[in-house]
């Protein structure tokens, strides 16, 4: 549904502007009242440059730039596959043959929604999007790696990083007399469209939506986690179908149920999974190990032996 509070906002303003205007909104009251996370500042910038600055200047600037709502909500959801690969390549997430078959059935059923819609959009705002998707990947491993303690606080924060430099690229792109000029008629009742999708993003997407996909990283494999984002279009055209009167083609309704199953597929775990099964990076057995290991150190009597192969189960 954020995707239809965005196009009701690009009508007023211009789209590197209206990333700096959202995410300035949440920022200024996140820093007044909320508590840093404890994590490490370079997950934190990450996080925004990656999720916020990356993913939505180009979401935001294929869309202003003729991407069809429908559409953008259906090709930023290759962040998925994308996080799955990314993790494995910089993160060493182990992703089991389930997770795989589950994104490849889920891409399917995004192929079978894209072919329907392809005579939708030009190539320049589908490659924008594109790049938008790999953004909200590059997103993701910055908020598995940071592991909040608060997951909401990390992501009221990663919106402090955002405004300073999409403000920049703001006047140097779209330049200062623009952006005056979406301030005419700003306050009249016919950009209370626009006040009010600023709104919804502001408030639900991002604190409501995005504070409740940095929980679920931080407590799970992003391999895991990934694939939910891929019921985005089928939402999507759902909600255009009731609320713009824009009725799906029965490949279009076809191809969004695949997505499902590709979904319940790759989130599934596999049988008898327990920690240290793919997705989990063994953390699970390393933390027994530990506590063992602990015991060991604090029991008196315990020889050097035991202490080794304990230490050996460690390393291992």
């Amino acid at each position: 549904m954020n995707f239809l509070a965005i196009h009701a906002s690009l009508g007023q303003f211009p789209p590197l502007f209206l990333v700096a205007l959202r995410f300035a909104l949440i920022a200024v009251p996140t820093v007044l009242l909320v508590p840093r996370p404890d994590v490490p500042v370079r997950w934190l910038i990450g996080y925004g440059l990656g999720f916020g600055v990356v993913q939505f200047t180009f979401l935001y600037w294929g869309m202003a730039a003729g991407m069809p709502t429908g559409l953008a909500s259906l090709v930023l959801q290759m962040s998925a596959p994308l996080t799955l690969v990314l993790g494995r390549a910089l993160l060493r997430e182990r992703v089991g043959a389930r997770q795989w078959a589950g994104i490849a059935v889920a891409v399917l059923g995004m192929v079978l929604v894209g072919v329907s819609r392809a005579q939708a959009a030009a190539l320049w705002p589908f490659l924008l999007v594109l790049v938008g998707a790999l953004g909200w990947a590059g997103g993701n491993l910055a908020s598995r790696q940071a592991r909040p303690p608060r997951p909401l606080h990390l992501t009221l924060w990663m919106s402090v990083v955002v405004p300073v430099p999409m403000l920049a690229l703001s006047i140097v792109v779209e330049g200062p007399a623009e952006i005056a000029a979406s301030w005419q008629g700003a306050l009249s009742p016919s950009a209370l469209p626009a006040w009010l999708g600023l709104a919804y993003t502001c408030l639900v997407a991002t604190v409501v939506g995005s504070g409740a996909w940095t929980w679920l990283l931080a407590r799970h494999a992003a391999g895991t986690v990934a694939p939910f984002s891929m019921l985005v279009p089928v939402t999507g055209l759902l909600v255009a179908w009731l609320v713009l009167g824009e009725v799906p083609s029965w490949l279009e309704l076809a191809g969004g149920a695949v997505v499902v199953v590709g979904v319940l597929v790759g989130a599934r775990p596999s049988a008898g999974a327990g920690p240290g099964q793919p997705g989990d990076h063994g953390i699970g057995d390393r933390h027994r190990v530990a506590r063992h290991v602990g015991s060991v150190d604090g029991d008196v009597g315990e020889g050097p032996a035991e202490r080794g192969e304990v230490l050996g189960q460690l390393r291992r």
